[in-house]
């Protein structure tokens, strides 16, 4: 048999179908990172506003359902809302990303630890794409790189 005809090795294909995965960019994978966990956040956040107001059945669920110790559930409330809108919108353009990631780390810590223990797969997922972010930044489609070439940071 020719060289051409030569039938593949099955490690073959695993190595280059491994070699060809690998070829993925991080800036492809911080975008898809940081537009899907702003989306998660920013609907979240949607739910407990109208407007400019924070519902009362927002402030509700904070005093019944979620209980957080140490903040009082009005407070509480708003600023989730505030949260939930605001980090969402920096990661989404790239601006300030990793503190941006971080803060709604934080969050989703706070919701796992004290709200829903129970949920640790989906916040486990959200805490994936925002600690990619946090460690390997916003990627290149981001206000943050723009910024960063223009000053000539790294």
């Amino acid at each position: 048999m020719t060289a051409m005809m030569t039938p593949a090795k099955p490690a073959n294909i695993v190595q280059g179908s491994i070699g060809l995965l690998g070829r993925i960019p991080h800036d492809l994978i911080a975008l898809v990172a940081r537009l899907s966990i702003g989306a998660v956040f920013w609907q979240s956040g949607q739910t407990k506003v109208e407007g400019w107001h924070v519902t009362d059945s927002a402030v509700y669920l904070f005093q019944t359902e979620y209980k957080l110790p140490l903040i009082d559930p009005w407070l509480a409330a708003h600023l989730a809302a505030f949260n939930e809108h605001f980090f969402p919108i920096l990661l989404v353009f790239g601006l300030a990303s990793r503190f941006a990631a971080l803060a709604l780390f934080g969050m989703t810590m706070v919701i796992e630890i004290f709200v829903y223990p129970d949920a640790w797969p989906t916040h486990g997922t959200w805490a994936a794409c925002l600690l990619l972010v946090i460690a390997r930044g916003p990627g290149m489609f981001s206000i943050d790189h723009l910024i960063a070439k223009r000053f000539g940071a790294k």
